[in-house]
């Protein structure tokens, strides 16, 4: 696609699939942009490789992965599939929707008339003593490699942590017919009950009830070691991971480990919206900022909407529903239907979007992450630049009232991360410090490119498509 369509989308996964889908249906000239080589996203990571019989089983994955392939064959089949952009790096998005990409080592720049953001959600970084030793990694990278090249990890391990996930990936070994490792449940007692009042409203969707007590069972069934309510987990070895220590009751437990898998929920990936910028706040309920939309994704900034876990995490099938929910609006911004045509078709994807988020707040409840204010002076808390918690303490006791200037005073999030792994927790250090709630604190500014690129690229950037829009105008 050499000329600006109407609709980019950048994400190719259940929201950007859906959203694709649902504006080429409407007549919009839609473009696609994703780094991955397959559409999907993390959740359908690798589908149609799968589904074809690449890496592992198809049944491993469950009945929710198995959505995946129909949804990334109804894509295919679309209109939308002409201007599908894989390998693609945007490493620039503006307020005026200019928006910077890479593909086969080439820059570009265009100003399309709608921009969509669907880039989905990233684990919640797990900082604890030792955890940036080799040997270390996301239950979510772990899942990835097993669904984009069927590797599944070689024992001694174990998995760590709190949230769906955990469970989810412990299931699809099980499935994949490992049963050799340890679930070690970060869980804190009294977190059921805490819940219990958001279960009827939960109960709108027994599916996903069911679905997760089910995994649940599967790994208790397996034979599966599942210690409980684990906490003080510290990483130990001498050029990579070789044990884990951790309290379990009265008693401190020790594990002998060659890997240890890390989960304590996602959050949503913000580096993109961050960088616009759009307008964040601060979301108490799942701790994490998240970019400030209406109904319709719509951010504060005129053409640049938000859909997906982007926005506030709620799952694929929430994803699915505000993708078209998106597509439906950039339709109705853009002439193509009129407002209550928009609303008629919304009316049934609105119901479903209801649905898909019934047991939400009885899963940010049970699966609230820990408060950091309490980490370890010595724990890292930017892995890029191994600044540590102390060193961050020791900025704001100098006068660094807000997670920028930390951020110059420590290297703190100068990284190639640019805060993606610390940003949260600097803000939450930074809040504790000053005795203010985290969007007071703030967050980090993010500045283009958010992704590393060669100079070379940058030198040969070709801007004709910006330009010869302005000149149209």
């Amino acid at each position: 696609m050499t000329s600006a369509p109407d609709l980019a989308i950048v994400g190719a996964g259940p929201a950007g699939l859906a959203a694709a889908i649902e504006g080429a249906r409407l007549g919009l000239a839609v473009a696609l942009y994703d780094e991955q080589p397959e559409p999907g996203g993390q959740i359908f990571r690798a589908a149609e490789s799968v589904a074809a019989g690449k890496g592992a089983p198809l049944a491993a994955f469950g009945a929710d992965y198995a959505e995946g392939p129909q949804l990334v064959a109804r894509f295919r089949a679309s209109p939308a599939a002409a201007g599908y952009m894989p390998r693609t790096t945007i490493w620039l998005l503006d307020r005026q929707r200019t928006l910077g990409h890479v593909q086969d080592g080439k820059a570009r720049m265009l100003r399309p008339k709608r921009v969509l953001i669907a880039t989905g959600a990233q684990e919640r970084p797990v900082p604890l003593p030792g955890w940036t030793t080799p040997g270390v990694m996301t239950v979510g990278a772990a899942q990835g490699l097993m669904k984009s090249a069927g590797q599944v990890p070689e024992p001694p391990f174990a998995l760590c942590g709190s949230g769906p996930l955990l469970y989810q990936f412990a299931a699809q070994l099980v499935a994949a017919g490992e049963r050799r490792f340890t679930v070690l449940d970060t869980t804190p007692k009294g977190r059921w009950a805490r819940a219990l009042p958001f279960l009827p409203g939960a109960l709108r969707d027994t599916d996903l009830l069911l679905k997760g007590l089910g995994l649940m069972q599967k790994v208790r069934m397996a034979g599966v070691p599942v210690l409980r309510h684990v906490r003080d987990v510290a990483v130990h070895g001498n050029g990579r991971v070789e044990h884990v220590t951790f309290r379990h009751g009265n008693h401190l437990g020790e594990l002998p480990v060659q890997l240890l898998l890390l989960h304590q929920g996602v959050v949503p990936n913000v580096s993109l919206s961050l960088s616009v910028p759009l307008r964040h706040v601060w979301d108490a309920a799942q701790r994490c900022f998240r970019p400030a939309l209406d109904a319709w994704g719509n951010s504060d900034v005129a053409g640049i909407a938000v859909a997906g876990d982007g926005g506030g995490i709620g799952g694929w099938q929430a994803a699915t529903a505000q993708g078209e929910l998106a597509a439906l609006e950039a339709a109705h911004a853009l002439g193509r239907i009129e407002r209550a045509e928009r609303d008629r078709q919304a009316a049934p994807i609105r119901a479903r979007l209801k649905t898909a988020l019934a047991a939400r707040g009885l899963i940010d409840t049970l699966y609230a992450p820990p408060p950091l204010a309490a980490l370890a002076d010595a724990t890292i808390v930017c892995r890029c630049e191994e600044v540590t918690a102390g060193q961050v303490r020791a900025a704001i006791a100098m006068g660094d009232t807000n997670p920028n200037a930390v951020k110059s005073r420590t290297r703190a999030g100068m990284g190639p991360c640019q805060g993606r792994m610390c940003g949260l927790t600097v803000s939450e250090l930074v809040a504790h410090a000053r005795g203010l709630p985290p969007d007071a604190a703030g967050t980090y500014r993010l500045r283009p490119p958010i992704k590393p690129l060669p100079v070379a690229v940058l030198a040969d950037l070709d801007t004709s498509a910006v330009e010869e829009e302005e000149d149209a105008t």
